[in-house]
């Protein structure tokens, strides 16, 4: 039996009849692209014009005041970070090692993946030995050593824990922290440093051993000193 051929396409008049169809949301759509393209290009300008004003604003300042105002005008840009830094310097400079820290704990809060993040807990414990906190600025070159272990920081943080150590009389950790530095940073700049400070930290030797300590005895069960004798009798004389 044979079978009727199929129905012949017309393309021109399917492609009619999806266009009057699905006319409006075609046209709002690309609408609403364009004006999503045009948003951008007007940020991107936007953001560009305000960070280069940002640049050149930081680089005319030269006091803690402008910094701070680079920071309160242009926030979240890449100048008010670097603000954050200069400003923590200029408070170190003035010695305010309590305000300094503050401007470097607002950085790092507001920006923890910056890569001046590292060095601005290294001036922290900076600041914190300037102010004799030593415990706790041993504690932060620790942590940074072990946080930030391929940084450029890792090693100048554990000379700088020498530097306390020996300071606390500490030699025997601070010979340790050197030969790690010797041993993880050996291409460093700062393995020199860690050599010498280890040639330095000669370990503490006694010509003479130390005296034996008195047995704690009462008096009274201690033994009785022997009674002195009696000087030997003149022998007589011959005649």
């Amino acid at each position: 039996m044979p079978t009727a051929p199929p129905p012949s396409r017309d393309v021109a008049l399917e492609t009619r009849f999806f266009w009057e169809r699905f006319k409006k949301p075609i046209i709002w759509a690309a609408i609403v692209l364009l004006l999503a393209g045009i948003a951008f290009t007007a940020y991107r300008f936007y953001s560009d014009r305000r960070a280069a004003a940002a640049s050149a604003s930081l680089a005319s300042a030269n006091s803690a005041q402008e910094y701070e105002q680079v920071i309160a005008r242009y926030g979240n840009t890449p100048a008010a970070a670097d603000a954050y830094i200069l400003l923590a310097e200029a408070q170190r400079k003035n010695a305010k090692f309590t305000e300094a820290n503050k401007t470097l704990e607002t950085f790092i809060a507001k920006y923890p993946k910056h890569e001046l993040a590292s060095t601005a807990k290294m001036a922290m414990a900076g600041n914190l030995d300037s102010m004799g906190k030593t415990d706790e600025a041993l504690a932060m070159y620790q942590q940074i050593a072990s946080a930030y272990p391929t940084s450029y920081t890792a090693p100048l943080a554990m000379l700088s824990q020498v530097y306390i150590l020996k300071a606390k009389n500490r030699n025997d950790d601070a010979r340790r922290v050197c030969e790690t530095v010797l041993t993880q940073y050996r291409t460093s700049f700062w393995a020199g440093e860690a050599m010498q400070q280890l040639r330095l930290l000669k370990p503490i030797t006694t010509s003479t051993p130390p005296p034996a300590p008195a047995p704690n005895v009462p008096p009274m069960l201690a033994p009785a000193a022997p009674a002195p004798q009696a000087p030997p009798a003149p022998e007589p004389k011959k005649p």
